[in-house]
């Protein structure tokens, strides 16, 4: 056991490719998606640090690759709940057998972990971009919480299943089963997995080579079982532990592009970090990291639940919500970090922080020449990144003709990764932002060092 009580944290799965590769072999209309799919979406809710960033809703963001995150509506929920608790954890969603999506996920807002729940949210939706026929489902009459829910295609029962974390009469956490046509009912509770010790937050890939694969948090690490069929009781653990400080939530997710799976991970040590491993072969039950340069998770993003979508969805869903309208920017050699300001500095700091904002940036034209850019603070939308004495500060734009200097760059190609970006000042031609002990400045570049720390990748 870990040392604070076991905790919903995200859980998501290719279990919903169980039901498109099923729906392959019945010609339904999922066929047509699953063949087609070639983008991804997470749905997720967030905390921060100090809660800055909390908000227990429904939030989406998409990715051509699974690895890089779009959060559209501006990181923003799409919907709350109504019902329960008024709030919910762990998102789940599936692309069921008729090309619609179900979404489900914890009724609970916050963190009290003591709360007892015998109910999960559900919506029904066309297309991820209106959320219908709001209900709580319940799913069990134990004096217990229904920790994030997962949904499923059973081929063999020719129904959907759920699984959950609850505690039983074992007096532990375990994975709990219940089948349902329509996400409106659901028969009895079954123990679906129960290793002998506490495990939560299950997360499923079904159907991969004649075997299904259940990962799970025990204690702070995600373990995995496996099992040739879909019966309660039928898994047992076969992979070798991963984790990153205490972990929890997996998602496994496939590339459409390269066939490798990567299974996520998301920390509480320090809260809401989402870490990656990868593997060419989901049955040697073994994980390499994935270095922290190639993935970037949607801001504050908690417990996410990932499916792959079509090129088309993705693009539906972009001119629906929109992209966000600010950046962050991510350090080359250290990955971990991003650029933000401290009272009034310019640095780079171990993400996740509060307030979170800090590190949000709108690219604005330069304010000395609209070719360059220039950083304008989202949470001090008046000031402006701008070297003095060579050190980045933010300042208030005072109107002269040095602070648009000052405030002036000009994006280029990364001086250590052409793929990524480094930004030359527009008054001081032979210098590049980069950071010296975590601090922004301007300087002059030309060793490898001084490359790296001259390089950043723009995302969100």
């Amino acid at each position: 056991m870990n040392d604070r009580p076991p905790q919903p944290s995200r859980r998501s799965a290719l279990g919903a490719m169980a039901g498109l590769t099923a729906a392959f072999a019945l010609g339904t209309p999922a066929a047509a998606r699953a063949a087609a799919a070639s983008a991804y979406a997470m749905v997720y809710f967030t905390e921060s640090p100090s809660g800055d960033g909390a908000d227990y809703s429904l939030h989406l963001a998409v990715s051509t690759d699974s690895l890089q995150w779009t959060p559209l509506n501006q990181n923003k929920p799409l919907v709350t709940p109504t019902g329960g608790t008024g709030g919910l954890r762990d998102p789940f969603f599936l692309r069921k057998q008729d090309g619609t999506f179900v979404v489900i996920a914890t009724d609970l807002k916050g963190t009290d972990w003591s709360l007892q729940s015998q109910y999960i949210h559900v919506w029904d939706s066309a297309d991820l971009r209106s959320f219908a026929n709001y209900r709580r489902l319940k799913l069990h009459d134990m004096a217990t919480h229904s920790w994030a829910p997962e949904a499923y295609w059973d081929a063999g029962r020719s129904q959907y299943g759920i699984i959950y974390s609850a505690v039983n009469s074992s007096g532990h956490n375990v994975i709990m089963v219940n089948h349902t046509t329509d996400f409106v009912t659901a028969s009895a509770a079954q123990v679906f997995f129960d290793p002998g010790y506490d495990v939560i937050d299950g997360d499923l890939a079904v159907g991969v080579g004649g075997v299904n694969y259940l990962y799970f948090k025990k204690d702070q690490t995600l373990v995995g079982a496996r099992s040739s069929s879909l019966d309660p009781g039928s898994f047992t653990v076969f992979s070798t532990p991963v984790a990153h400080g205490g972990t929890e939530a997996p998602i496994l997710v496939k590339s459409q592009s390269t066939g490798k799976w990567f299974l996520w991970g998301d920390t509480y040590t320090p809260n809401g970090v989402f870490y990656a491993w990868q593997s060419t072969d989901l049955a040697s039950g073994t994980w390499t990291a994935v270095d922290q340069r190639l993935y970037t998770q949607p801001l504050n993003s908690k417990h996410g639940g990932i499916q792959p979508i079509t090129t088309t969805e993705y693009a539906d869903l972009l001119a629906k919500w929109g992209a966000p309208a600010w950046n962050r920017l991510k350090s080359y050699n250290y990955p971990a970090r991003y650029v933000r300001h401290s009272n009034y500095a310019g640095r780079i700091d171990a993400y996740p922080f509060d307030p979170y904002a800090d590190s949000q940036w709108t690219l604005a034209p330069g304010l000395a020449d609209t070719a360059g850019v220039s950083f304008r603070s989202v949470n001090y939308p008046t000031r402006y990144l701008r070297h003095s004495n060579y050190q980045m500060v933010l300042a208030a734009d005072d109107g002269t003709t040095t602070f648009a200097q000052d405030a002036t760059f000009y994006r280029t190609a990364g001086l250590a990764d052409t793929s990524w970006s480094s930004f030359r000042s527009y008054n001081n031609p032979d210098r590049y932002l980069r950071h010296a002990d975590y601090v922004l400045r301007i300087d002059p570049v030309s060793t490898s060092t001084g490359k790296a720390d001259a390089t950043f990748s723009v995302g969100f």
